[in-house]
């Protein structure tokens, strides 16, 4: 299926260069919006708008819990500055029409990206599973625990991942870390997702270095 893009400054999901970007036709069936501003257009497959932190909502209206149509939200996940996975968050809503998720995962999955659904929540699923854990080694890390090493190597021994959670939240940026957590617990109000000290400590001095 044929895509165009619509684009206005960086794209977090596609950086410069990036294969998807090249790929895109003039005009596809599938529109996607990165950085512009969401024009619905009902003869489309569908119509994706590339995701920060914000709800689709936030482009679309929201009506009572009935919204939706063939516009679709979308974010490739991406750990802070490093740089991004094949994984793609298709965001839909209460009336999303199962052609516009077909045809969005159809496009994303012919370009090698593995494709997940989920609702219009803050955070979506990678972030509200990890940003805890994140948070919480953060917060291990100044109890004196442990140290960041140790922290590090037992996550990658013991539960056999490929990086430790502080290595990791640290490459991703702590700054960043603390405005994901900052925009999670203005929605959800839970604990788990106040920013760790050490995140708050990187806002305040981002710029200062």
């Amino acid at each position: 299926m044929r895509y165009s893009i619509q684009q206005q400054g960086e794209s977090r999901s596609f950086p410069a260069g990036d294969a998807f970007l090249g790929s895109a036709s003039a005009d596809g069936q599938v529109v996607v919006h990165l950085g512009t501003a969401l024009h619905a257009d009902a003869s489309k497959a569908a119509v994706l708008i590339e995701l920060g932190s914000e709800c689709l909502g936030v482009h679309t209206g929201e009506r009572s819990g009935e919204e939706g149509s063939n516009v679709l939200g979308f974010a490739r996940y991406r750990n802070g500055s490093d740089a991004p996975s094949r994984l793609i968050e298709l965001v839909r809503q209460p009336n999303s029409t199962p052609e516009a998720i077909a045809a969005a995962k159809s496009v994303f999955e012919a370009a090698g990206f593995t494709v997940v659904v989920c609702t219009d929540q803050v955070g979506r699923i990678v972030d509200r599973l990890v940003r805890p854990k994140y948070n919480v080694a953060l917060r291990f890390l100044d109890e004196g625990l442990a140290t960041a090493k140790d922290m590090d190597l037992t996550c990658r021994l013991g539960l056999g991942y490929p990086d430790g959670p502080i290595e990791r939240v640290e490459r991703g940026g702590l700054a960043y870390h603390h405005d994901v957590t900052a925009a999670l617990f203005a929605v959800t109000g839970a604990a788990a997702y106040v920013p760790a000290r050490r995140a708050q400590v990187a806002k305040q001095r981002e710029g200062k270095g």
